[in-house]
């Protein structure tokens, strides 16, 4: 059995659906292992465009198994939902997805409670997405959340109940929620759902007997894993590889590849810091170029130069084996592109990511700047066809971080890809 892990390495939206795309169509099981549909990922193929936000992206490939893994949190209407829209695309999905019986239910009250919890902080908005997450992580570290198979067992309600009345007490009257409605709706789904809950351990265990491959694909990004990002403007889920591991039952001997996914510069979505940040035309350029926007929120992207240090930081805690570097046509029209390599920080330079938050939003960014190559890359097909100052570009950032760039995105397409 080999194990490949895809991961992003900056603060998400980096393009990790693409190259897991391109990988499953010769992997046999796509598991998700973490997260939940405040993920957003999309894969162009054929012309046709396809959303993903709790489906593995391996479900566009006809021979992979999909898995939502048990470190994830499901919102069972939004999965619902999401298997529609793709079958309204034309894609096939019957007896491809599957959702483990042990990850965790996001409910529709706890939907409700994510936004409760924003209203109550006076300054420093968190930016959620306002899907449940944090309140089902929240739940689930306090053994009081509720898992897929708990959905079918008598105890179902009792649970639900004890829960709902839990944040009825926490909230008082800003609380609002048709406990009923939801119980209802549970009850109504349980014959579709049961078709798609299954126990993951003998999925997994027969892909390792029969030697299969596994792709494990990631949702957000390391910079917002709840230990090792930029806390407490991060996601509720560990989003590097000790989340990729703890969400499947998959050991680190399987593993034989950890690709960090990486945008040729640096999107955040959402409130927290952001060092390279450029407000200004660049800023306005990148985005506009990029077409930077949220696949799961609608929100624009904040955009800046490439942040190495943000790299050597991800890379320390993820330990990748290669790099995908994605979207470098956006920077096809720039006279000069920056790069920063350390930090000044009350005059003393460093080369580390800072642990608080005030420390990370004093710093400044100290650049290395490259000219620019003022010329198409879109849709390059060899490494050696791009011009000799990308190329560069390129080897700079491979060679900083002593990782190889094996994958290069040059377009939104399948086949927009270089690989090396």
């Amino acid at each position: 059995m080999s194990v490949t892990a895809v991961l992003g390495a900056q603060w998400g939206d980096e393009g990790k659906g693409k190259l897991v795309d391109i990988l499953a169509r010769n992997t046999n099981l796509c598991c998700r292992a973490q997260g939940g549909n405040n993920a957003g990922h999309t894969i162009v193929v054929d012309g046709v465009t396809y959303d993903f936000h709790i489906l593995p992206s391996g479900l566009i490939n006809p021979k992979c198994i999909n898995l939502v893994g048990s470190g994830c949190v499901v919102h069972v209407p939004s999965f619902f939902k999401e298997l529609d829209a793709l079958k309204e695309k034309g894609l096939d999905t019957t007896d491809k997805i599957y959702i483990s019986d042990r990850a965790h239910v996001v409910f529709d009250v706890q939907q409700k409670v994510d936004g409760l919890e924003e209203k109550e902080l006076k300054e420093g908005l968190i930016g959620t997405t306002k899907k449940g997450i944090g309140p089902t992580y929240s739940t689930k570290m306090t053994r009081s959340g509720l898992r897929m198979c708990d959905l079918f067992s008598e105890s179902f309600e009792s649970k639900y109940r004890r829960m709902a009345d839990g944040f009825k007490k926490r909230y008082g009257n800003l609380f609002e929620h048709d406990v009923e409605k939801e119980i209802e709706y549970f009850h109504t789904i349980r014959p579709k759902l049961q078709d798609f809950v299954i126990d993951q351990t003998p999925l997994i265990s027969s892909a390792k007997k029969q030697k299969s491959s596994i792709l494990m694909e990631g949702a957000n990004a390391l910079m917002l894993d709840i230990d090792h990002g930029t806390y407490p403007f991060v996601t509720s889920s560990n989003t590097g590889l000790g989340g990729a591991i703890t969400g499947l039952n998959i050991g680190f001997r399987s593993l034989v590849e950890v690709i960090g996914v990486v945008k040729a510069y640096t999107t955040r979505v959402g409130s927290g810091p952001f060092p390279t940040e450029q407000l200004n035309e660049i800023g306005e350029k990148l985005q506009s170029v990029g077409r930077e926007v949220g696949v799961t929120t609608g929100r624009k992207r904040r955009c800046g130069w490439l942040d190495l240090v943000v790299m050597k930081h991800s890379c320390e805690y993820n330990d990748y084996t290669t790099l995908n570097l994605t979207k470098l046509d956006i920077l096809d029209d720039f006279d000069e592109i920056k790069v920063a390599v350390s930090y000044s920080i009350g005059g003393a330079e460093q080369d580390t990511y800072p642990a608080s938050v005030e420390a990370q939003e004093a710093v400044e960014p100290v650049y290395k700047t490259f000219k620019g190559w003022k010329a198409s890359t879109t849709a390059t097909k060899r490494w050696e066809d791009l011009p000799e100052l990308a190329r560069s570009y390129v080897e700079f950032i491979e060679g900083f971080l002593g990782v190889r760039v094996k994958w290069i995105g040059v377009g939104p397409k399948r086949e927009d890809m270089i690989v090396r």
